[in-house]
């Protein structure tokens, strides 16, 4: 530091002055260890990840932006605080030059990858794109054509895991695309693409085999209303 220092001192170090400078410098240092400690402890002061960590691990789940609100609910701390530590986790991935990064959008906070890496994650998505799809990619976008039009949330929900990333892949290949929004909840829906029909060689929604052969008895009335639904 250019100006914590001087080349010479006109006057002999004065004891009291060291003492206060003493003094001060032990406030400091407890002053960065309690705000630090919050974050050491767990969630509501309980043993388990700190707030950081956890911020962290809901982000990583979530497939639409999470207000600050809601995730201070989750973690039972201050809206304040934990809108905080966000700003600071966002700053630090820039910083950090991360390929991922942390925004503030449509009044909630999601982790989005950086621009600078879209030509990497786009080859990543789209080399071999002729490729049997996964056997996630492929129950995922099965709910979609039978559930459609269908948000994100309740495609997880159908399931039972997170499809955030499997439902970027098949939109990315053109077979899933954005229909609108819900307008109870205001969440994005899906729905399939032309390409989705032209690779499967169909007319319509309506040609869809049936899946009622395929499910459990107790399934088979709920399932048979939904495609007529979509049949429609």
């Amino acid at each position: 530091m250019q100006n914590g220092s001087s080349p010479e001192l006109s006057h002999p170090p004065d004891p009291a002055g060291e003492a206060g400078a003493g003094t001060g410098a032990a406030a400091a240092d407890a002053a960065v260890a309690d705000a630090a400690a919050p974050d050491a402890a767990g969630v509501a002061g309980e043993p388990g990840p700190g707030l950081r960590a956890s911020l962290e691990a809901i982000l990583l789940v979530a497939d639409e932006p999470v207000a600050e609100n809601v995730i201070a609910q989750v973690v039972e701390r201050p809206t304040e605080e934990v809108a905080a530590v966000l700003r600071e986790l966002a700053a630090a991935y820039t910083a950090e030059g991360r390929g991922f990064d942390l925004k503030e959008i449509a009044g909630g906070w999601r982790f989005y990858t950086r621009v600078e890496c879209a030509g990497v994650v786009e080859r990543f998505v789209r080399d071999g794109q002729e490729v049997r799809l996964t056997q996630a990619a492929l129950e995922t976008l099965a709910v979609v054509a039978y559930r459609q039009p269908v948000s994100r949330a309740r495609v997880s929900a159908v399931r039972g895991v997170n499809c955030d990333g499997v439902m970027r892949t098949l939109v990315l290949r053109g077979l899933v695309e954005e229909a609108g929004a819900d307008p109870d909840t205001g969440a994005v829906l899906f729905q399939t693409t032309g390409y989705f029909l032209e690779r499967l060689g169909l007319a319509g929604l309506g040609d869809l085999p049936e899946l009622a052969p395929f499910l459990p008895d107790h399934l088979e009335d709920e399932q048979d209303a939904g495609h007529e639904h979509v049949g429609s």
